[in-house]
């Protein structure tokens, strides 16, 4: 039962748009009210009701380490004694940055903000006063963000909402705007081609979670890297979600490529608001004060923040914890796909170490057009199986489930079981 959380969710129509303060939250795409959260703890939350959920959203990416991680809450509470916002410097900001640089491959120098949209349109604005150009190539499905210049063609919760852009976007500046299909290195060369001398960067997702999971095929990645470089154009990676999440370097560490500029998010906040944009230094030397391209952020390196990302990147520099990722993102996913199976339920799962996501389809799913070849309806029936028996995923077809050092072999077991009931009560129905 979810009675109260249904209280709180008509109560909150009357003073949020929707209820929620992030549509995805809503629930539409699932025809399911959402649980409000009042507690959570190591890989689970609870809801107002009382409920006890198996969490695989885990914050949309950056709990990690789990709920309540004891290091980060005494990082917050020592931090707290000091205060909670300055507007200057501090010393907790020199010290994230010199991890951030230590543990990302291509990043020499790092600003932090607050959010991965923030990350994002910085690093637009950055890539178009370094190379004098206007145009940016992303790709269909790769969600950046909500700037105006970022919505075009995004994933997420636009996906999920059915929206293709969004109103209040201006055509003019959407009309700078390239979006290609994910994995399609021919379609980035032909665009140069034609349009190479225009073309301030390109902005992608290495590892897409917001349309899903979706693998980048051998050669892809390298691909942008070498024509963006043959034409004068900078390489973003957009590693809100990848970054320290598939490796310690992300997606960038993992599949050996060196972008140009870098967004971070999520995970180097330990679970509080965050941001970050890095990469080559002769290209961050552009930002005010050191340089003429113009960004600012009352709360950027706020120090609770800083102190809730450090505590959790020092965690994750720690011996083994990425292994341990590993083995627990293919128990969960692998048992997925075989209680599906078992089931006679067609689904493909793609996971990039403890990302992943179960699509309901038969072919393979490689970019956003085949994603949405995904069944809606059995997903939905999917969802509601799984919330019945306390188990909390991401409410849409077109986002990712995490896994967190938290989640135990008999947390994993239970989700697997959990699906397998899932899916009989699928086939039988």
């Amino acid at each position: 039962m979810r009675d109260k959380s249904g209280l709180l969710f008509e109560r909150a129509k009357s003073y949020i748009p929707g209820g929620v303060n992030s549509p995805v939250r809503a629930g539409n795409a699932v025809g399911i009210d959402p649980p409000f959260i009042v507690d959570a703890s190591g890989c689970t939350i609870t809801d107002a009701d009382g409920n006890q959920y198996i969490d695989y959203v885990c914050s949309w990416g950056p709990m990690i380490l789990g709920h309540a991680h004891p290091d980060i809450i005494r990082a917050l509470e020592e931090a707290l004694r000091h205060g909670t916002s300055y507007g200057a410097p501090t010393e907790i900001e020199l010290e994230m940055a010199k991890v951030i640089i230590d543990m990302v491959p291509s990043i020499e120098m790092v600003r932090m903000v607050n959010s991965g949209t923030e990350a994002g349109m910085s690093a637009i604005r950055l890539a178009r006063g370094f190379t004098g150009r206007d145009k940016i190539v992303k790709f269909d499905g790769c969600y950046h963000g909500h700037a105006d210049s970022l919505l075009v063609a995004a994933g997420s919760g636009v996906a999920t909402l059915g929206i293709p852009g969004s109103p209040g976007v201006p055509k003019d500046l959407a009309g700078l705007t390239i979006s290609l299909p994910f994995n399609n290195i021919d379609a980035v060369d032909y665009t140069f081609r034609k349009f190479g001398p225009d073309i301030a960067a390109v902005i992608v997702e290495p590892v897409p979670g917001n349309m899903g999971v979706i693998v980048p095929e051998q050669g892809f990645l390298r691909g942008l890297s070498e024509i963006t470089t043959s034409h004068g154009a900078l390489m973003i990676f957009d590693e809100v979600i990848s970054g320290f999440r598939v490796a310690p370097g992300g997606a960038q560490e993992l599949y050996g490529i060196m972008p140009d500029l870098t967004c971070l998010g999520k995970i180097i906040g330990g679970g509080l608001p965050v941001g970050a944009y890095g990469g080559r230094k002769d290209i961050m030397l552009k930002m005010a004060p050191a340089g003429d391209v113009y960004q600012a952020g009352t709360l950027s390196g706020n120090p609770l923040a800083m102190a809730a990302g450090l505590a959790t990147l020092n965690k994750l520099r720690q011996k083994d914890i990425y292994s341990e990722l590993e083995k627990k993102g293919d128990m969960l996913f692998s048992g997925l796909e075989e209680a599906a199976r078992l089931n006679h339920i067609d689904i493909r799962v793609n996971r990039v170490g403890s990302m992943g996501s179960c699509f309901f389809t038969t072919g393979p799913v490689t970019d956003f057009a085949s994603a949405k070849e995904s069944n809606a309806e059995l997903f939905k029936k999917y969802y509601a199986g799984m919330l019945d028996q306390c188990i909390y995923l991401a409410p849409s077809p077109f986002e990712a489930a995490f896994l967190s050092t938290a989640h135990g072999e008999k947390d994993i077991q239970r989700t697997i079981d959990c699906a397998a009931s899932t899916f009989r009560s699928i086939t039988t129905s």
